[in-house]
């Protein structure tokens, strides 16, 4: 393998995006064939010796992306003492892996479990502003006044104006109506609180694409690998057409009943075909 730089192969064996593995670096925690690493620094991960806390670094088995369908009810965070049912425990081995696109306790939709540090900090970081799409049901019809002026941007409790977002009517919905959002960032409850702040309370919200990566037909608590035609869509920002959004080879996967699995996730080798003891959605 080819000498590439310090922080993309710390990303790719885990310790997170780039931006976090440059901040090992500066701390002088990571060592490459006895040497303190700096900022800048090539290695060769199949032939260098590389230390981080002095622990010799272990590469990914192998990268894996899956796409989850996050139910309401269920919290968007990693292992820990929480005892309430996590995103992670809906696909084997889920725990090890990054979370991309959290969403908070009462919205459900597409989120990304993967152990990919480049694709995780291609979809996360903010100066790439990755489109996300969600369907907003809101208790109240919107006027054209509350729609442009989410559209404009409002001002967060924090002081910080949220960016331009594409906000129009699908359909009305008893005295309310189904909205269709489009954000460029993904702050914690920020559709909560423009709505709550244009007087347009939320009932459901699902997100239906992160970038390129559509839903489809996938149901609530349903998991499945993306095909390397989707990861390479991701990375690249490239649209993929409408179908492209539903499983690849069959229906999504589902979690077995009888508790969470301890098995880390595996793949074949060939994207798209990863094995694991979930069971297939019956028709």
């Amino acid at each position: 393998m080819a000498e590439e730089r310090l922080q993309k192969i710390l990303a790719r064996a885990g310790y997170g995006s780039r931006r976090a593995a440059e901040e090992l670096i500066s701390a002088g925690r990571v060592l490459v064939n006895g040497q303190r690493a700096e900022l800048g620094a090539k290695a060769d991960a199949t032939r260098d010796a590389i230390l981080v806390d002095g622990q010799r670094l272990k590469l990914a088995e192998e990268l894996v992306c899956y796409a989850v369908y996050k139910p309401r009810g269920v919290i968007s965070t990693t292992a820990g003492p929480e005892p309430r049912r996590k995103v992670t425990d809906l696909v084997p081995g889920g725990e090890q892996l990054h979370l991309v696109g959290r969403l908070d306790l009462n919205s459900e939709g597409l989120m990304l479990l993967t152990n990919d540090g480049e694709l995780t900090q291609r979809l996360t970081h903010p100066k790439f502003e990755q489109e996300k799409e969600y369907r907003v049901l809101v208790a109240r019809q919107p006027d054209s006044e509350q729609l442009e002026t989410w559209r404009r941007g409002v001002v967060l409790p924090d002081g910080t104006r949220s960016l331009p977002a594409e906000v129009r009517i699908e359909k009305p919905h008893g005295k309310g109506a189904w909205l269709r959002v489009v954000m460029r960032e993904g702050r914690k409850r920020e559709i909560r609180e423009i709505a709550r702040q244009l007087g347009l309370p939320v009932a459901k919200l699902l997100r239906i694409r992160i970038g390129a990566l559509r839903v489809g037909n996938m149901q609530p608590g349903d998991w499945r690998p993306l095909t390397a035609e989707e990861v390479q869509a991701l990375q690249s920002g490239t649209p993929m057409p409408a179908s492209k959004g539903r499983p690849a080879g069959g229906q999504p996967r589902r979690k077995p009943p009888g508790g969470r699995s301890s098995a880390r996730p595996k793949a074949s080798g060939k994207p798209g075909r990863a094995r694991s003891p979930g069971q297939r959605r019956k028709k």
